[in-house]
């Protein structure tokens, strides 16, 4: 990488790249990463905090496992260590994360915000600017930009009437840790996804008075079928029978396990659970031990909220709920957005346009937007590593071929 200044660079510090800027250093950052350095490509990552896999250092609960078996999570050309369980721990997959950063000698940029990023169509280069935590300012000019900011890059909070006057305290679910602090109270858990479903869960485990806002239906799937990963039987059937089977037979075995969950307030979705995670995107809860919480009555199901009131809530059925404290276990979404001056390859809300799409014009590619998890991130790494280095090492073999060319270099980053 190489320093240098333009008519219009003066304000900031301006890199050259001699290969791609990758925004984002998470699980999918990393894999696109160690995936170039195998291919002998040069990178930049980018990453706005000061750790790795933010989202799971930082914004995770602490009883927070893998919902899928090791083996479906790990990255290229790195699996998991042999003494690692089924399921790891949030710590153990921290870990996991630093050592394959050790392994591929993979150093990100840390503190470093991306505020935009351009496509320069003049020189036909793309120009990434980003601000650090001091306020300097960098802008990064480069052949290739990698997205791997993922699907969950920001929090989502709805608009809640009354909610500004609760009175209580209001939470997001990253900011959850452990319901130790909650020991004896009424919390409020606003979602029922897998995050709601956990959250409520360690409540409960920890003597709180959990109660689930599930104001839309959900497929609830055992974790395990018969001693095997739910995943990985469904991912078996696929390869023999139609997904609209493979749904029916999933829900059948889930019925014997389960038993009927809508008589607990839990509505299934009319469209199978496969069905609707590959046409919405709306992955399936696997329990883990919420069901039994509820079926309990330890954890509480209630519908959709009408509105807060100083330490209530008002339900959408006419009852009215005392509350001591709220975790909003509302999702994620994109910031792609925000930064990416771009509309052909993203839409507004952040993903790619086509399912599964992987690359885009003018050397831009994303990583993690597939809806597939960890598995699916690798399987984009490796197609974007092997992609670029393909370009990459015709524009060497070009290179040599050729009389050098002057470029205005001020210092050498």
């Amino acid at each position: 990488m190489f320093s240098f200044s333009d008519n219009d660079f003066f304000a900031r510090r301006c890199v050259w790249v001699n290969g791609p800027v990758i925004v984002g250093g998470g699980p999918s950052g990393l894999a696109v990463g160690a995936c170039l350095k195998e291919e002998g490509v040069p990178c930049v990552i980018l990453e706005r905090t000061d750790c790795i896999a933010s989202l799971w250092q930082k914004r995770t609960y602490d009883r927070l496992k893998l919902h899928l078996p090791k083996k479906f999570c790990q990255l290229p050309n790195f699996p998991f260590p042999e003494h690692y369980p089924e399921y790891p721990t949030k710590r153990q997959f921290i870990d996991y994360l630093e050592s394959y950063a050790k392994k591929f000698d993979l150093k990100p940029q840390f503190n470093e915000c991306v505020q935009s990023a351009k496509y320069d169509e003049a020189c036909r280069l793309w120009r990434v600017k980003t601000v650090s935590g001091n306020g300097s300012e960098v802008e990064y000019i480069c052949q290739w930009l990698v997205v791997a900011t993922g699907e969950n890059a920001e929090r989502v909070v709805p608009e809640i009437e009354g909610l500004k006057n609760f009175g209580g305290e209001v939470i997001h679910a990253c900011e959850y840790k452990s319901g130790d602090k909650f020991r004896g109270k009424k919390v409020l858990v606003v979602g029922c996804g897998n995050s709601g479903m956990e959250v409520s869960l360690d409540l409960s485990n920890h003597n709180a008075q959990p109660s689930m806002v599930c104001r839309s239906s959900v497929h609830v799937l055992p974790r395990e079928i018969f001693g095997k990963s739910t995943f990985e039987l469904a991912m078996i059937l696929m390869a023999w029978l139609p997904l609209w089977l493979v749904d029916k037979i999933l829900l059948i075995l889930t019925w014997f396990i389960l038993g009927n969950i809508e008589s607990y307030g839990l509505k299934r979705p009319s469209i199978g659970p496969l069905t609707l995670k590959n046409t919405q995107g709306k992955t399936p809860v696997l329990d883990i031990g919420a069901l039994e919480k509820i079926r309990s009555g330890k954890v509480k199901v209630v519908p959709g909220i009408k509105k807060f009131n100083c330490g209530t809530v008002e339900l959408v059925n006419g009852e009215t709920l005392e509350v001591d404290s709220v975790v909003l276990a509302t999702g994620y979404c994109s910031n792609v957005p925000y930064w990416l001056q771009e509309s052909e390859f993203f839409s507004k809300n952040g993903f790619p346009k086509a399912q599964n799409n992987w690359k885009g014009k003018s050397g831009l590619y994303a990583v993690g937007f597939t809806g597939r998890g960890l598995a699916g991130a690798s399987a984009d790494a490796i197609r974007i590593a092997k992609d670029i280095g393909k370009v990459h090492q015709e524009d060497l073999k070009q290179k040599k071929q050729k009389v050098p060319t002057h470029r205005r270099c001020i210092s050498t980053f």
